[in-house]
């Protein structure tokens, strides 16, 4: 299994790389959401799981720009934030997110949730 990791944090990055890694899932990471959609294009994933708050493109417009590509209508989005307000929450999910993760995350506590939105 995929997983493509979008956050403009390396710290976060390499923390989800090791997590989702030694959990068994192959990682592909970008560090904003136009990086991201580009990624996109040329591969396939099973998950993403995108931060809100990134330069260039940020977590809302990266999901809505995945949704309207017709080509990922039913992939998983877990938004992994520190971001916790109600309004937030529904901009995520209007946008077109599956879940939602408040940073910091525990690692087996991100995978269970992870195996339950992929089955």
């Amino acid at each position: 299994m995929r997983i493509l990791t979008v956050d403009d944090s390396r710290t976060m990055l390499a923390m989800l790389r090791h997590a989702l890694g030694g959990a068994g899932f192959e990682v592909l990471q970008a560090e904003d959401g136009q990086q991201g959609l580009d990624l996109l294009k040329n591969e396939s994933v099973d998950l993403v799981i995108t931060d809100i708050n990134m330069p260039v493109m940020d977590g809302i417009e990266f999901i809505k720009n995945v949704r309207a590509s017709g080509l990922y209508s039913s992939l998983p989005i877990l938004i992994l934030t520190t971001e916790s307000s109600q309004e937030k929450r529904d901009l995520g999910r209007a946008a077109g997110g599956t879940g939602w993760i408040v940073k910091p995350f525990d690692p087996e506590k991100l995978i269970s949730v992870i195996h339950r939105v992929l089955h």
